[in-house]
């Protein structure tokens, strides 16, 4: 069977071999091998390089017209080793389980040990798969449904009612004050006790339909509640298998790195560890690499299929080591490895980039007004427009605008600004750019400045303009688009058209050039909703043609980034009252 790959089955053979520029370090410290390793100060590491993500991007060439890798999202990754004959070769792994096998042709075997525990394995993942299936039958009742509906009707009812009782009670309250002056005593009086009966009666009216709204509810209440808590009950019997099921294997589970030193996953990570642990890509290739002779170069992961509700991956996107998972695993792994040094700058280089003559203009009342100019502080994030209150820098695509949650996604312009800035640590972010996107983003630096921008943005006083190259043809020339936007609960990060639930997002367009089936356009979002302008461009209700390299709104095409670049920005300085129009050249 074959594992090892010639690189020409992934990249072309003028692929500049000799490129190293990193993106990523797979890197942690080994406390399990030997108390000199542990001791040591350096991190034992190994890079994403850009040779790495041309392999990884030949892998994912083969995976569009194949189905199979299409029908669960999952993690890939492949690892460049070297043979000790010094030629390169390519090793390929999934995460998990591939369509329910562990053992594929051509792809690394799993972790050793799990043969041991296979005929529990599939005892309990079959136990879960029903367990599975019938959450998913207690979540879709049918019942659920009815209840949303009803209840809907009623609160319609009951909001009509009350404008209606709303507009009687003025009406009784006008009719008080007319007759308390016009009627005798004793007409007054039956008057108003008239009246009152006219408001008991709308109170009774109101009473009756609420009890009306309990009597058809309740029943369905009830039922969706001893639903939600045999749901609960399911989860927690999950959990307990599922634990039983990986203690089982942590067991079993043996690992070896690069010293020829092995150790189970239960004593890897004594305390525990999330289910899962050792199936990832990672794990796999640097342990066959290390049964089997060969020095690995560089390694790179990506997620590939739908992003599940828990996941928020975008396909064809790259990540690091999980925390949960991976990350703890990591020095061990690369253990015996020589450590690889590199100047500090290079932990900070996220994507080869471009870099543009990037000017801004300011003006008031049509008129310019002069700024001093300032130099960049580091060449991968140009500041075009910095003073004592503010920071507009053009943001590369591939970097994130603030820090993600997890250990991975931790780099980005803020923390880039935080830690070479003098006074980073003030700074903070006045709005957002997505990562793949590129262009200007505006960061504060100080609570005042980050208010009073903020609230400009929120009240859409900020004029955006937006370039982007959409992989179609666009057959208007210009135009609007208002499709509300609401978060995909079935594919986060994406989001989609709900009228119902969605937030109003407005976009003008204007189709600057078209070239083959390419169609250059200029958006104006006047919104600022998440992945607006995405949404807008490939839903067949906007322009119905995705942005070129959107791969999470249906982009097949491979390419280097997604073209989708903020290129211009105009608001009111806070402090200064003058117009500030920033503009930063497209890359693309």
């Amino acid at each position: 069977m074959v594992i090892l790959y010639p690189l020409s089955d992934f990249i072309d053979c003028d692929f500049a071999i000799s490129d190293s520029s990193c993106s990523y370090w797979y890197e942690g410290r080994c406390l399990q091998s030997g108390v000199g390793v542990a001791r040591r100060r350096h991190r034992l590491k190994l890079p994403r390089t850009s040779m790495a993500e041309a392999i990884a991007h030949g892998l994912m060439q083969s995976f569009i017209n194949n189905d199979c890798y299409s029908r669960e999202g999952k993690m890939y990754g492949i690892l460049l080793v070297e043979l000790p004959n010094g030629e390169q070769r390519v090793l390929k792994a999934f995460s998990g389980l591939l369509n329910g096998c562990s053992v594929v042709e051509g792809w690394v075997p799993p972790i050793p040990g799990r043969d041991e525990v296979a005929l529990e394995e599939a005892r309990t993942l079959a136990q879960l798969d029903a367990i599975k299936q019938e959450i998913i039958t207690l979540k879709q009742l049918t019942e659920r449904q009815q209840y949303e509906t009803l209840f809907d009707d009623f609160e319609q009812q009951l909001q009509a009612m009350s404008d209606r009782h709303r507009d009687c009670k003025h009406q009784r309250q006008e009719k008080r004050q007319q007759i308390c002056n016009t009627l005798s005593p004793e007409a007054l009086t039956i008057a108003l006790e008239q009246l009152d009966e006219e408001s008991r009666q709308q109170g009774i009216e109101r009473r009756q339909l609420k009890r009306q709204q309990n009597a058809v509810l309740q029943p369905l209440q009830q039922l969706i509640a001893a639903a939600d808590a045999r749901i609960s009950e399911l989860k927690q019997q999950r959990k307990a298998l599922s634990r039983q099921l990986q203690a089982q294997m942590h067991a079993t589970y043996s690992l070896t790195n690069f010293s020829g030193r092995s150790r189970s996953l239960q004593q890897l990570m004594p305390g525990g560890s999330p289910t899962g642990t050792g199936d990832c890509c990672a794990p796999k290739l640097l342990h066959y690499a290390a049964t089997h002779n060969l020095k690995p170069l560089a390694m790179a992961e990506f997620w590939w299929g739908a992003s599940s509700l828990n996941q928020d991956k975008i396909q064809g996107e790259f990540y690091g080591a999980c925390a949960e998972r991976c990350q703890p695993l990591m020095g061990f792994l690369l253990s015996g490895l020589k450590p690889i040094s590199i100047p500090n700058r290079d932990f900070y280089t996220t994507t080869p980039l471009l870099l543009n003559k990037l000017t801004y203009l300011c003006s008031s009342n049509e008129k310019d007004c002069n700024f001093p100019t300032f130099s960049p502080i580091k060449e991968e994030i140009p500041i075009i427009y910095e003073d004592e209150w503010l920071i507009a820098v053009n943001k590369p695509a591939g970097l994130l605008s603030v820090p993600g949650r997890y250990h991975d996604r931790q780099d980005s312009v803020l923390s880039r600004l935080r830690h070479l800035l003098p006074d980073g640590m003030a700074l903070a972010s006045v709005h957002r750019l997505d990562q793949q996107t590129s262009g200007i983003l505006l960061l504060a630096r100080d609570r005042q400045t980050h208010r009073q921008l903020s609230q400009e943005f929120q009240q859409r006083r900020v004029h955006k303009v937006y370039e982007a190259i959409l992989a179609g043809a666009v057959t208007v020339e210009q135009g609007v688009i208002d499709l509300p936007l609401w978060g995909d609960p079935e594919n986060r990060p994406a989001q989609k058209v709900d009228w119902q639930h969605g937030k109003p997002s407005l976009t003008h367009f204007q189709v600057m050039a078209r070239e083959a089936d390419y169609t250059r356009v200029e958006f104006t979002p006047s919104t600022g909703r998440t992945h607006q302008l995405r949404v807008h461009a490939a839903d067949a209700r906007g322009l119905g043609v995705t942005i070129l390299g959107d791969r999470l709104y249906g982009c097949c095409a491979i390419t280097s980034r997604l073209h989708l670049h903020a290129r211009e920005l105009r608001f009111e300085h806070p402090q200064l009252e003058k117009t500030l129009h920033l503009q930063a050249i497209t890359p693309f």
